[in-house]
């Protein structure tokens, strides 16, 4: 995705509805290491279970992550640090 001459990055939060404390805190950490990179992204919540989700990836654990379409972990709340290693 392309906004102007800079490359959006697409991640996707992906966990319960209502989210559970650790997917909110899983998007908190996301935006924080976003934030400290200086990267710009479009960071949305999925619902595990929804069609959309489960077509994608399959059935997940709560919370995953994905990144432009790949899933790098799942039933984990990564730190801002871990979230930066990733995005490097």
């Amino acid at each position: 995705m392309q906004k102007g001459d800079i490359c959006v990055i697409r991640i996707e939060v992906i966990g319960l509805d209502p989210p559970c404390r650790k997917c909110n805190e899983l998007f908190a950490n996301v935006k924080q290491a976003l934030e400290e990179m200086g990267f710009e992204a479009e960071v949305s919540k999925k619902w595990t279970l929804s069609q959309e989700i489960r077509t994608a990836y399959g059935l997940l654990l709560s919370p995953a992550l994905a990144i432009e379409g790949v899933v790098v972990f799942q039933g984990k709340v990564f730190k801002p640090e871990r979230i930066k290693d990733l995005l490097r």
